[in-house]
């Protein structure tokens, strides 16, 4: 395939021109059903709200939600005026909102009401007490200088929050000849979307992708699947995640294939969309087909119009991929790896490879990207079967990470190659196996958790002196994370009151799952902390251990 030199917001309209007729996307729980005609009218007039409310070209706007519709016209009624859109974990907490919408110049925050048991609103008027007293549109934050507007994906008021429809009504305000002008003068380079991924620093970067690394990345993962017109793709992953918002919508809208949107996960629920919706694809971490595969109704539903689909996020058991090919029916599952700064796949398997090579590699690169298997200490590459660091480079690689030029520049090479920090193996036929991780970072159910992010934060902690957080093999989540801890003199404390200490203030899914208290690590003669001999105890305790 050569590469498409496209804007999201051409690919939308090309589409609706080929498949008018051809539903866009379903969202079964609202009985909402939307053809490519109407999708591309829809996007074009939320692209007007957005260019009437005063958002420039370039300008960031922030998107705090589950997969919501709102979300979705977002993301591609942005593609067609130029706003950059900035993802938010629908796990974060104020501090983590806070440093986010800070570091990344956010204007403009689009948000929902709540999310499991967190209320947005109030998480939010904790960020930015002055939202309760701003005029709408014109929000002065003293910790955010560039923040002015705030909408919410509702109906409900809010004090210096527009509502949904206030938002929409903007669009009045903007001609047919003024969103062509701006639509005009996007280019295929111009940075569409900015996504936050953990540093081995304890803070998250925002890796700036363009409309040519999203619409070709969506349109290579769309191509290894077969999707086409006919295909009707279930999207349980979240949209703030490149699974939700490129591999899921963005590989859909590149094959005309209709988007069927469960806005959480809930097994059932995607099992009932796949039946009802007779859902020719499904997408998943492997926790997710576990859930489903196990949900004690599962035999209930007919999943038989499955094809396709891709489970990534982190290593598939090789019993659960015989089981969606056997079970669910989905005899083209394929495995996808990569990383966000590869807008994000960078190799996947093929519809017709064996079972083997579906579970023990991540398959082969896809066309137009180059991979490289290199010694780490020489830079020299290896031969097949000897382990060494990927790296990669092409169209895919990000544009860097926004404000942040020295952690571009450790991240890619004066060639142009991205070091993903990943140790893999390539054997005599192309397909790569990924083997270890040169960084520390834990995989628990897809989610990249970075150990440094959780230690910075148990050390604000007064009991504690030190603190070293490791992954443990977890039989349901891949892995799971323990934290060491060593306490000041005098000082008690015990997990439930640490546990207590991080509810509310850093995501759950990076609250460790285990506590360990100590009296020293395992040190080198240098004095240095030997982590893996903290892996390797804290795996054997995991095993004897239950929360």
């Amino acid at each position: 395939m050569a590469i498409l030199q496209k804007t999201v917001g051409q690919v939308v309209r090309e589409q609706a021109a080929l498949y008018p007729d051809t539903e866009a996307y379903v969202y079964p729980e609202y009985g909402i059903r939307k053809t490519y005609q109407e999708f591309n009218e829809e996007t074009d007039r939320l692209a007007k709200a957005f260019m009437g409310m005063g958002i420039a070209k370039g300008e960031h706007v922030a998107i705090w939600s589950d997969n919501k519709r709102e979300w979705l016209l977002s993301q591609f009624a942005t593609g067609k005026m130029g706003g950059v859109l900035v993802t938010v974990n629908t796990s974060y907490q104020a501090s983590e909102l806070e440093y986010l919408l800070q570091q990344s110049d956010a204007t403009t925050l689009i948000l929902g009401e709540e999310f499991k048991g967190s209320n947005y609103i109030d998480i939010l008027n904790a960020v930015c007490p002055e939202l309760k007293t701003a005029e709408k549109g014109a929000i002065e934050c003293s910790r955010l200088p560039h923040f002015k507007r705030v909408i919410v994906m509702s109906e409900r008021s809010y004090p210096g929050i527009h509502t949904w429809s206030e938002f929409e009504a903007f669009a009045s305000g903007v001609s047919d000849g003024e969103l062509e002008s701006r639509f005009e003068s996007m280019e295929p380079e111009d940075v569409i979307n900015i996504q936050y991924t953990s540093g081995t620093t304890g803070f998250p970067k925002g890796v700036m992708l363009t409309h040519l690394n999203v619409v070709n990345n969506g349109k290579l993962v769309g191509d290894t699947m077969n999707l086409t017109e006919k295909d009707r793709l279930c999207i349980p992953v979240p949209f703030f995640h490149c699974f939700g918002c490129v591999l899921g919508t963005m590989a859909a809208v590149t094959h005309s294939s209709t988007m069927v949107i469960a806005e959480q996960f809930e097994p059932k629920k995607v099992l009932q969309m796949v039946q009802d919706e007779k859902c020719t694809a499904l997408h998943g971490v492997p926790t997710m087909f576990i859930a489903e595969l196990n949900h004690p109704d599962f035999k209930s539903f007919d999943t038989s119009s499955l094809r396709t689909g891709i489970m990534a996020g982190s290593p598939c058991p090789i019993e659960v991929m015989k089981k969606v090919i056997s079970d669910m029916g989905a005899s083209e599952i394929t495995i996808a790896y990569g990383q966000t700064e590869s807008s994000p796949v960078i190799t996947q398997t093929r519809a017709d490879d064996d079972i083997e090579k579906r579970v023990a590699t991540v398959g082969k690169p896809h066309a137009e990207v180059e991979v490289k298997i290199i010694d780490p200490a020489s830079g020299d590459s290896v031969a097949a079967g000897v382990p060494g660091e990927l790296c990669t480079r092409g169209y895919h690689i990000m544009k860097g990470y926004y404000h942040n030029e020295e952690a571009t520049r450790d991240a890619i090479d004066s060639e142009g190659w991205l070091h993903t920090g990943d140790i893999a193996v390539e054997d005599e036929d192309g397909y790569i196996a990924i083997t270890g991780r040169m960084k520390d970072m834990v995989i628990r159910g897809g989610e990249n958790i970075y150990p440094r992010e959780i230690e910075e934060f148990l050390y604000r902690h007064p009991a504690i002196q030190d603190v070293q957080v490791v992954g443990v093999p977890d039989q349901k989540y891949g892995e799971e994370l323990m934290a060491w801890i060593i306490l000041k003199d005098g000082e008690k404390l015990d997990a439930e009151g640490l546990r207590e200490y991080c509810t509310g203030k850093i995501s759950r899914h990076k609250i460790p799952r285990y506590f360990e208290f100590t009296k020293d690590y395992p040190m080198t003669a240098s004095g240095k902390i030997q982590k893996f001999k903290l892996r390797e105890q804290a795996a054997e305790l995991s095993r004897r251990t239950e929360v």
